[in-house]
């Protein structure tokens, strides 16, 4: 069993006992979230609009932390004008427990 999940502006595809790194939650490692589907997949096929009612994703916060760095470059040529920039995405890793619906 499989479903569709949206949080932090993205879509994702979950599967029990999956673990996953999303936009980061204001929540502590520990607690638990549900996530209203907007698909659930197996046997049959079910499709909300824009979510399943009755179903739920249930999932577990396991902690934060912060991707990795990507590099911001800025250059314009003959004018000795360069400049750099980091930033590391911040994010919550939570493991899908169960799909319930």
């Amino acid at each position: 069993m499989f479903a569709i999940i949206k949080t932090g502006g993205k879509q994702y595809r979950v599967e029990p006992g999956m673990r996953l790194k999303v936009e980061k939650l204001p929540l502590e490692p520990g607690s638990t979230l549900e996530f209203e589907p907007l698909l659930v997949g197996g046997e049959a096929v079910k499709v909300g609009a824009p979510t399943v009612a009755g179903a739920k994703v249930v999932a577990e916060v396991l902690g934060h932390g912060k991707g990795k760095k990507v590099l911001v470059m800025k250059f314009k040529a003959k004018v000795q004008y360069r400049r750099k920039k980091g930033h590391r995405q911040p994010y919550t890793e939570i493991l899908v427990k169960e799909i319930q619906g």
